[in-house]
């Protein structure tokens, strides 16, 4: 039987103004030296992202699978075809690493199906970043996605999470679209109690990186800075 290659996990920048040699290992240019089957969010941003961490790749011998909202579940079966024939794959988030808030654990847990070995990779993770970050509680966490968008839901989601984080002592950790950051901030120093931790974390890694753990009761009498359309992090505790 042909042995079958692996699965890497690889982690990508977080945004376009930070140099790859800066948060990236040398590992991982290295992988995409020797890889040339992918399995990404957008084509044309997985492209950009390999000529910047390694701009000698040969683009033409790129073969791209994109994993997305719009991938037709039978299509997705097929993508980890050349693992079976024996040839290594990436699988690429568009920032950070892949499989968190990312669609790529769908083609992680067909991988693990097939029989085909997952290696992970060291990279930047903006969820762990911020935790790292923020003083809170780093033993006890947990990362919720986005709030819902209906208002009388948000604030019952938010509720649960404000006494999840004082009952339990689990940090809790969420995003928003960043065209929506200012309206959550907010919405989210109206609704948590005074002495309610909030940190805020926006451009992780990037020149513009912004990390700040206040109490709401703080932040309400902080200048903020404008983090409109700029990704970001939060979390209570």
């Amino acid at each position: 039987m042909k042995e079958r290659g692996k699965l890497y996990l690889i982690p990508v920048l977080l945004g376009d103004e930070t140099e790859p040699s800066e948060v990236l290992p040398l590992s991982i240019r290295y992988v995409i030296e020797r890889t040339d089957h992918y399995v990404v969010e957008n084509s044309k941003v997985a492209r950009k992202m390999i000529k910047r961490i390694h701009p000698k790749k040969p683009q033409p011998s790129l073969r791209l699978y994109e994993l997305n909202k719009f991938t037709d579940a039978h299509e997705m079966q097929g993508f980890l075809n050349p693992c079976l024939e024996g040839h290594n794959m990436g699988l690429m988030s568009d920032a950070g690493v892949p499989g968190v808030a990312d669609p790529g654990s769908e083609i992680i847990a067909l991988a693990h199906s097939k029989g085909i070995r997952v290696q992970p990779l060291v990279g930047p993770s903006s969820i762990l970043m911020a935790m790292m970050s923020s003083g809170l509680n780093g033993q006890n966490w947990a990362f919720v996605g986005y709030l819902p968008v209906d208002g009388q839901e948000r604030k019952k989601r938010l509720k649960q999470l404000e006494l999840r984080a004082k009952t339990e002592g689990q940090s809790q950790a969420f995003i928003e679209t960043p065209y929506r950051n200012e309206k959550l901030i907010d919405f989210l120093l109206s609704q948590l109690n005074a002495n309610t931790k909030l940190c805020i974390a926006a451009d992780i890694t990037q020149p513009t990186e912004y990390l700040r753990t206040l109490t709401v009761a703080e932040w309400k009498k902080t200048k903020r800075p404008d983090l409109h359309k700029r990704p970001c992090m939060f979390i209570i505790g």
